[in-house]
């Protein structure tokens, strides 16, 4: 195959240079939504260290789609300023922009993930979640109360909002968050869609209103630019709990995204249950991104303890996806990209400022020009 992992990919009006991309990983180190110091290091620290698109992590359509109350977010006009600080810097540095748009469902308003899992109370900034179903996760979270239409309908306005939102702050693509237990999983599994309306029961009910969702981001999105959704590909799920989210059902899925203008499927899986029976070992998802990519023939990115550069080149060369994206290997260096290219033997551009850590001699890395809006 003429791909590889530092081929240029093409989507609508972006062409990354190659096909590392920085996986949206949350921080929980946000006031009231805002990002700050933190996110601009973090997130321009793994532009200057070489990846092709860099992806906030779930950036909250409101107050009430946080998974902490120390989430990023862009429920208000407020926040965009910070986030267009960010973005700036990513261009600057050759990187395109991203953020993921997320709403937490029944795994709201908890704890942030360092300290012992509890529900946040009123008093400590918390708020009573939403789900599907009125069906808690597990017994350390708060039983959701049961999405009517009004508060679905606010959902999609939610996003739509969001989805400007982002248009102003500068980024280049915004990927639906339905994956991990979140809302528009929630929706997704009958493991936690137990609903007897239109919205619950089939497969055609079940996925209706995360296409609702993504329907009215891709409206709101500018046409020649791409939009990603996240999906898990399985629950995981062990037999005796039933019905859940498989792999066949995401095909079917991704099939649908295709016709709503969806450029690409980001697949990861589990989350929806504490009781998942994960196998994981190296690249242990990236099967699932191959099937969706050739059966649902959509574009898909791969992500799950991908760590070496062969790997990961592999995983393109073999056409198992067309992106990959790093989260925790990016954690422990920032510069994985740059790295990966010289054991590759690929050209690539360090930072003039870094160029003398280089194995060769370069040229200074030019700031990419991001599409007009």
């Amino acid at each position: 195959m003429t791909n590889h992992l530092f081929s240029p990919l093409k989507l609508r009006s972006l062409t990354l240079p190659h096909r590392i991309a920085v996986s949206p990983m949350c921080e929980y180190s946000s006031q009231d939504g805002f990002a700050n110091d933190w996110h601009f290091v973090h997130l321009g620290s793994r532009a200057i260290g070489g990846a092709a698109l860099v992806i906030t992590e779930a950036n909250a359509v409101s107050p009430e789609g946080r998974i902490t109350p120390n989430d990023l977010g862009i429920y208000k006009e407020e926040h965009i300023a910070e986030l267009k600080r960010i973005t700036n810097f990513l261009h600057h540095h050759g990187a395109f922009a991203g953020t993921q748009l997320a709403h937490a469902g029944r795994k709201a308003s908890m704890s942030v993930p360092w300290e012992k899992p509890r529900l946040m109370p009123a008093s400590e900034g918390g708020w009573l979640p939403v789900a599907p179903s009125a069906i808690r996760f597990d017994e350390t979270y708060g039983m959701p109360a049961a999405l009517d239409r009004a508060g679905m309908d606010k959902i999609v306005a939610d996003f739509t909002v969001a989805t400007e939102r982002a248009i102003k702050a500068g980024f280049d693509l915004v990927e639906v968050h339905a994956a991990h237990g979140y809302l528009l999983h929630e929706f997704l599994s009958p493991l936690s869609n137990q609903r007897t309306d239109e919205y619950g029961g089939s497969f055609e009910n079940r996925v209706r209103f995360p296409l609702e969702v993504v329907r009215a981001v891709r409206a709101a999105w500018p046409q020649h630019l791409p939009v990603f959704v996240r999906i898990s590909a399985t629950d995981w799920a062990p037999e005796f709990l039933g019905a859940s989210w498989d792999l066949p059902q995401s095909v079917e899925f991704a099939r649908l995204l295709k016709k709503e203008g969806v450029d690409l499927v980001d697949v990861s899986t589990g989350g929806n249950h504490p009781g998942q029976q994960i196998p994981v070992g190296a690249g242990y998802q990236v099967h699932h991104a191959a099937t969706i990519r050739h059966e649902a023939d959509i574009p898909t990115a791969a992500v799950g303890m991908i760590t070496e550069p062969g790997q990961a080149d592999q995983i393109v060369r073999s056409g198992q996806a067309d992106l990959v994206l790093l989260a925790r290997e990016l954690l422990r260096n920032p510069y994985w990209p740059l790295h990966a290219a010289t054991t590759l033997h690929q050209q690539t551009t360090w930072p003039s400022q870094y160029a003398r850590a280089s194995s060769r001699s370069t040229e200074p890395r030019q700031p990419i020009s991001t599409p007009t809006v």
